[in-house]
């Protein structure tokens, strides 16, 4: 009979330890949410328009990036005199990167466009991630730049993955890590975002966004600005 009370005691630990976690986890999650915005505030955000310059060695290179909820998101980087885009719909995708050595237009394969879908969503990263099918776990805390942070691992509905690094104090997201493909080869790539500012909507952004290769400074953020859907068909 004591057997089967420690057995008994045993489980029930594991069970409770399970439970605090993904109290936790849901803390983290509804306090980022808040930091943000909210979740009301996002779901009345329809589209997205931002634009910036980044400089690389010297070289200022403009960038904008245009999302509307559901229907395309488009990536344009002009530097040198060359202009590139990405661009992603629900079933085809786009790209054109001239100072990568492209000489022409590609189709993205219907793997990436599937993996490419959450750049549709304009709300942030966790804001209702289970009823978009996404799932979300804690795997601790970790160091960014001496800010001990909660890091998550966020799995979409393709199965692509990126861990996020919250700070405790603002709950805000400082830093994130996803694959990328670059010259059909993929690669981690980091990203550390900060100069969060409150936008008349109701919702909180990052204007700075420091890549490995340069920080892209976000001049201008338009929301819920009517977008003509045309842009996210390629020049013929």
């Amino acid at each position: 009979m004591k057997q089967f009370t420690r057995i008994l005691f045993a489980f029930a630990l594991i069970v409770s330890g399970f439970a605090a976690q993904a109290q936790t986890l849901d803390e983290i999650v509804t306090k980022h949410v808040a930091a943000i915005g909210g979740a009301d505030n996002w779901k009345k955000i329809s589209s997205i328009r931002m634009e910036g310059t980044m400089s690389v060695q010297g070289t200022d290179i403009a960038v904008s990036m245009t999302v509307v909820a559901g229907k395309g998101f488009r990536q344009d980087i002009s530097v040198m005199g060359m202009n590139g885009f990405q661009i992603v719909t629900p079933t085809e995708g786009w790209n054109f990167m001239p100072f990568q050595g492209q000489a022409e237009m590609e189709s993205m394969t219907a793997e990436d466009v599937k993996e490419s879908q959450d750049e549709l969503d304009p709300s942030g990263v966790l804001v209702d991630y289970k009823a978009k099918g996404k799932t979300v776990t804690l795997e601790g805390k970790d160091d960014v730049d001496g800010t001990e942070c909660f890091k998550l691992t966020v799995t979409s509905k393709s199965g692509k993955s990126k861990t996020l690094f919250i700070d405790p104090k603002s709950w805000f997201i400082i830093k994130a890590i996803e694959k990328v493909k670059a010259n059909g080869q993929e690669m981690e790539q980091a990203i550390n975002y900060s100069d969060y500012k409150m936008q008349a909507e109701g919702v909180v952004l990052p204007f700075s966004m420091t890549l490995p290769f340069g920080e892209l400074i976000l001049t201008k953020i338009e929301l819920n600005k009517t977008i003509d859907e045309a842009i996210f068909k390629p020049a013929k």
